[in-house]
């Protein structure tokens, strides 16, 4: 199972973005989701999860600017983005938190630049 994340761009600084991430609701219903990043320079970093309660968590980089979602309905994970920052540019991927080897997939690029 792969989890893909898409909803990137390019996107000015002090913009927004959303990103959406399907799975499949048995990963939903059991499973605390995340979203990670992965810039040139960094190791990937986890920057939000979500319980399966609904329970957040962020990444102090983050707090007050992401806010990750989820639509059980839906079997989707969101991450809402706002006022991005050059330094967010990264390609962001969600998995499970933590994570699970097999889920990664290809991730969604995000670029903030003006």
């Amino acid at each position: 199972v792969q989890l893909q994340a898409s909803g990137g761009g390019l996107v000015q600084p002090g913009g927004s973005l959303r990103l959406s991430c399907a799975a499949s609701g048995s990963i939903l219903s059991i499973n605390a989701m995340g979203w990670y990043r992965r810039t040139t320079e960094k190791q990937r970093e986890l920057v939000a999860a979500i319980t399966s309660g609904g329970t957040t968590n962020y990444a102090d980089s983050v707090k007050g600017l992401f806010t990750i979602s989820r639509d059980n309905a839906k079997d989707t994970v969101y991450l809402q983005m706002h006022s991005l920052k050059p330094e967010d540019t990264a390609v962001y991927y969600c998995n499970t938190a933590p994570h699970s080897v097999g889920f990664w997939g290809r991730g969604t690029q995000v670029t903030v630049s003006s």
